[in-house]
């Protein structure tokens, strides 16, 4: 019974996962507001109904997409900034890795990139599901300025009196112990670093930006400086 209850779990995880390509295939194709379960089991060969077993509805195939694009992005990050940290790189140099990567699984994975930070799907909303995958970049952001905090120092960015209250919930909701001052621009970077990706990778740099990647590195640099990491 074992012997054929993995079987049967191996032949899930393989059918689930050919489903979940042929739907990255579809989004480059056609984008994820046109995203139909029927169209995705017509390409693989199989009756609508069997792929309702795997995914009940377009909205469970979107989100599984969506974490999956979480996931790797925040893998791609996590991983730059060990690699950083085991060379002993200093906090900034491990924040532009982090940023580094971060543009890089965005230059190979366009679409998957843009169904997380580009427009909305009409009719979608992502579940709660998606908020821990979705978190794990600026996790990874956060983690660096707070380890700079607590050792070498950060250089303070200003505040406006009229955002501390608000400065000091977020801290408090998702950055506990950073000065309020660092958790606000830590928000305003991680937005900002959104930025410049997209404005990339879907063209608005054009004609504009030619030596993108030290364009980027000296961007990501800036963002830094931004949070209070200094250059040593």
């Amino acid at each position: 019974m074992n012997t054929v209850r993995g079987a049967r779990e191996r032949a899930r995880i393989e059918v689930t996962a050919a489903i979940k390509d042929e739907a990255r295939r579809r989004l480059a194709a056609e984008g994820a507001a046109k995203l139909s379960l029927r169209a995705v089991a017509r390409e693989l060969g199989m009756v609508s109904s069997a792929l309702y077993r795997y995914f009940p509805s377009r909205d469970e195939l979107l989100t599984a997409l969506i974490i999956d694009a979480y996931d790797s992005l925040g893998a791609a990050a996590e991983e730059a900034d060990a690699r950083a940290l085991a060379a002993g790189a200093a906090p900034r140099d491990r924040w532009i890795a982090a940023c580094e990567a971060v543009r890089t699984w965005a230059l190979e994975h366009p679409h998957e990139y843009a169904l997380v930070y580009g427009s909305p799907v009409p009719g979608y909303s992502a579940p709660d599901d998606t908020v821990g995958p979705a978190s794990r970049v600026g996790n990874v952001l956060i983690g660096i300025v707070r380890s700079a905090y607590e050792g070498r120092g950060l250089a303070l960015p200003p505040l406006p009196s009229a955002l501390g209250p608000e400065a000091a919930r977020m801290a408090a909701d998702f950055a506990e112990g950073l000065p309020p001052a660092v958790v606000a621009a830590l928000v305003a970077a991680w937005a900002q670093l959104a930025g410049l990706v997209s404005f990339e990778l879907f063209g608005q740099f054009n004609r504009v930006v030619e030596e993108r990647s030290a364009f980027f590195t000296h961007a990501a640099g800036q963002l830094a400086h931004g949070v209070g990491l200094t250059a040593v």
